[in-house]
């Protein structure tokens, strides 16, 4: 299903003309009316009027997450105040928010970004969906919200947390759509099933986001629920979710070319890298009114498929996030993405998919212990089977990530359950040595 099926099946040619009379008017959006990018501009050399075509974007200067706390809370707005109509912003848990700001232009283009990647991923206005993001200044819960409404879809703002309720109103309004964190969504799937209630729900479709999902999870979620979902993705300082959506075929998540122009960079030179590489995921959003960025530096590794899709799309797809580079752990010379240790895991019989990554420092090198829930604790009373458990995962383990690690099995329901995003990462290197 499309939801404006002439723009999602422009030619190539097309796309690329109308991103160019867009990104000519993103930049002279930026330099005439934010500071921050007018002093760039002067100090590169750079005016508005040296970008004649596509190619010339790698000219722009790049964008990353600090320049929006530094200039906190609006020193980015390219409008005035009375011109915004809403206001989102970061969780600030690590200093400042990001704080991030629309029109009412802004939240129409939004919304239609969200809508075709609902509609992508097989949603209906007969649908009825039950939204399990917390609202507030994330821009999940409103940004699936409005887009999920613009379709014509029946929307349960639930919110976070409450897992008794979610289920029941999952039951008693025939719930089709859910929506959550993957982490959150597993959750509710044991619970679901804990109390037999499975085969009373109707749901069908999962649209999981705002943490990272390996194909493991989501294949876990879809087999405990009995659903297909699709993956999305989206970030506040982009717009929100919408900026890319799988279609039924999920062979990649479609970018909204006429809306975001993506490249992909070597995330420690910055040099562009050529069509197919996998490296960090750089967009350049083309509608912002109130806050227009330009080469904004996600964090995010991927990589850009550029040959047709079946569905009859002709954007591009990017390809699963990998892991973010921040989010990178480099634990004796060796790089490590969370979601390397989650696909090992899942792929594992006797433990559950809820784990701990405990990163300490010991004789001035950097450790990491795994922690992992036993779907049977009794197993704990077996020392032989236990050490051939650990054994065997901590070998799967130095072959995927080429890391040896200590591998440690703990009690089912020992490992907290978050109704947010999962916080899979304690780091303990800083402390004095145990």
């Amino acid at each position: 299903m499309f939801w404006q099926k002439e723009l999602e099946t422009m030619s190539r040619d097309q796309l690329a003309d109308l991103q160019l009379k867009k990104l000519k008017e993103t930049v002279a959006r930026c330099y005439h009316n934010v500071p921050y990018y007018q002093k760039i501009f002067k100090e590169q050399g750079i005016l508005p009027e040296d970008i004649r075509s596509l190619d010339d974007l790698k000219k722009l200067p790049m964008t990353k997450k600090a320049a929006l706390r530094e200039n906190y809370p609006f020193k980015l707005l390219a409008c005035p105040m009375r011109d915004v109509v809403r206001i989102h912003g970061s969780s600030g848990t690590t200093g400042k928010p990001t704080m991030v700001a629309y029109t009412r232009h802004d939240l129409d283009i939004w919304s239609d970004c969200v809508t075709r990647v609902v509609c992508a991923g097989g949603a209906t206005p007969d649908d009825v969906a039950q939204i399990a993001f917390g609202y507030g200044l994330f821009t999940g819960a409103l940004g699936l919200h409005q887009g999920l409404e613009k379709l014509g879809c029946a929307v349960i703002p639930m919110s976070a947390g409450n897992t008794e309720k979610q289920l029941m109103l999952m039951q008693d309004l025939g719930v089709t759509v859910l929506i959550a964190t993957p982490s959150y969504a597993l959750y509710l799937s044991e619970v679901a099933a804990q109390k037999g209630i499975i085969g009373n729900l109707k749901l069908r479709i999962g649209f999981f986001g705002a943490e990272g999902c390996t194909p493991e999870m989501r294949q876990k979620i879809e087999e405990n629920f009995g659903i297909i979902a699709t993956d999305n993705y989206g970030m506040s300082e982009l717009t929100g979710p919408g900026v890319s959506g799988e279609c039924e075929y999920r062979c990649g998540l479609h970018v909204w070319e006429d809306h975001f122009i993506p490249e992909i960079i070597d995330p420690e030179t910055g040099e562009v890298l050529p069509a197919g590489s996998t490296g960090e995921l750089v967009v350049t959003p083309l509608f912002k009114e109130a806050l227009p960025l330009l080469r904004y530096r996600t964090g995010d590794i991927t990589r850009l498929d550029y040959s047709p899709c079946a569905c009859g799309r002709t954007h591009v797809r990017m390809e699963k996030v990998q892991g973010r580079s921040d989010d990178m752990m480099i634990i004796k010379g060796v790089n490590v993405f969370p979601s390397q240790i989650e696909s090992v895991l899942l792929g594992v019989d006797q433990v559950g998919p809820h784990y701990l990554l405990i990163l300490r420092r010991k004789n001035f090198l950097d450790t990491l212990e795994v922690q992992i829930e036993l779907i049977d604790g009794s197993l704990l009373e077996d020392f032989r089977q236990l050490q051939a458990l650990r054994n065997d995962i901590r070998a799967r383990l130095k072959t995927v990530l080429g890391l040896d690690c200590a591998v440690t099995l703990v009690n089912p329901n020992t490992i907290e359950r978050f109704q947010g995003k999962a916080k899979r990462v304690v780091d303990l290197r800083n402390q004095p040595e145990q």
